[in-house]
């Protein structure tokens, strides 16, 4: 992710970062959920496929003395989030940062659209090439928000039946 657009998703999730619990689909060096502890997220759980960049996004916390906030699992996204689900988990905000043109985006907002691994008021950040697509809705997750910076978009998802979503649906 280009500094730039972290940048502005940060700013933009300013007020649901303190106390929250933040996980970091795709996690690559760890450098969305470092950012997220280090404005005020309580802990993250960072997940990736690659071992490299697990062993990297453990060297960055450990450096960091980020180790006690931060938990790296090596897994398929997808898996990863049906595993956290199923063993109760639940997070604030979500990332998911896959490399782009593996249509990952919408597999893994599927993965996330029953909610058992949702907080009540979640935000899921997907970030995506423009000349992808991602669905308006994944079960109860819909489209709140979306912003474009380059070649880069982020979209913002939040339960159907929460306030930010109703009022956008009112002013279509």
């Amino acid at each position: 992710m280009r500094d730039f657009v972290r940048g502005a998703m940060f700013s933009i999730l300013v007020d649901f970062i303190p106390n929250s619990a933040f996980l970091d689909l795709y996690c690559g060096t760890g450098s969305v959920g470092i950012e997220a502890i280090s404005r005020g997220a309580d802990h993250c759980v960072f997940v990736d496929r690659s071992p490299e960049s697990c062993g990297i996004t453990r060297r960055n916390l450990e450096a960091l003395g980020l180790l006690d906030q931060g938990r790296v699992l090596e897994s398929d996204a997808v898996e990863a989030c049906r595993e956290l689900a199923r063993r109760g988990k639940s997070f604030d905000l979500v990332f998911i940062g896959p490399p782009y043109y593996h249509e990952l985006v919408p597999r893994t907002l599927g993965a996330l659209a029953d909610g058992r691994l949702l907080s009540p008021d979640p935000v899921v950040i997907a970030e995506i090439h423009h000349k992808e697509s991602a669905a308006e809705s994944y079960g109860i997750l819909e489209l709140a928000d979306e912003r474009k910076y380059g070649d880069n978009r982020l979209l913002f998802y939040r339960r159907a039946d929460s306030d930010d979503t109703q009022q956008k649906q009112g002013g279509r």
